[in-house]
């Protein structure tokens, strides 16, 4: 039996305004960074689209109002992004903009160490290209 009255994920960052901040940062760092030009260019000139969809995703992933589903239907987040190469690269810089974001925009360390190694594993599922030139950082 689980707590309904426990704060979900959502509320822990601080339900709408801490996803806004979160994904907002997320793309700011992505349109800003070097080591995420391979993963801004497989985005559109305009980042709002991206940005928009993203704060809905997270809205309903982590706990708040499902606003993807209601829009869009299940996320099928694999194939939603066939279109775009995703590689090592690409991956990567998704990566280092998230963590950074989270880290700049979410205080609460008990949720980061639950929730950071699913958003890697997700990351790292998107991949569907192999790149032989790359390797992974470190």
């Amino acid at each position: 039996m689980t707590d309904e009255t426990a704060p979900t994920p959502y509320d822990r960052i601080g339900g709408e305004a801490g996803v806004t901040r979160l994904v907002r940062r997320f793309y700011e760092l992505m349109d800003s960074l070097p080591e995420a030009a391979a993963c801004r260019a497989v985005h559109p000139p305009s980042l709002a689209g991206s940005e928009r969809k993203l704060f809905e995703y997270l809205s309903g992933w982590l706990g708040g109002p499902p606003l993807y589903t209601s829009k869009h239907g299940h996320p099928m987040l694999r194939r939603r992004h066939l279109h775009a190469p995703i590689s090592g690269p690409e991956i990567e810089g998704w990566l280092l903009c998230f963590r950074r974001a989270w880290a700049e925009t979410v205080e609460d360390a008990a949720l980061t160490a639950a929730l950071l190694p699913q958003v890697e594993g997700l990351a790292r599922h998107m991949r569907n290209r192999e790149d032989a030139s790359w390797s992974p950082p470190g």
